[in-house]
């Protein structure tokens, strides 16, 4: 898997837990019942689960190596 900026991983990670939060909480109080309510909290619960696989990646991603081409070299 390619590096992925650690600001870029932290919105994405709010993103995912805010609307699963909103979602299990929409689909547990707000919405109808029958089909509708199982469904969106189903939606929710995959979302809190994306939340977390990018937390994941975001605490076990190893900091980017610096490009060894793009250095000068030092003269002597």
């Amino acid at each position: 898997m390619r590096y992925i900026e650690p600001t870029r991983l932290k919105v994405l990670m709010m993103m995912f837990f805010a609307t699963g939060i909103l979602g299990m909480i929409i689909g547990l109080v707000v919405a109808p019942p029958g089909n509708v309510k199982m469904f969106i909290t189903f939606l929710g619960v995959i979302n809190f689960g994306l939340g977390a696989f990018f937390g994941y990646v975001f605490l076990t991603q190893e900091k980017k190596a610096p490009d060894k081409r793009k250095k000068k070299k030092k003269k002597d």
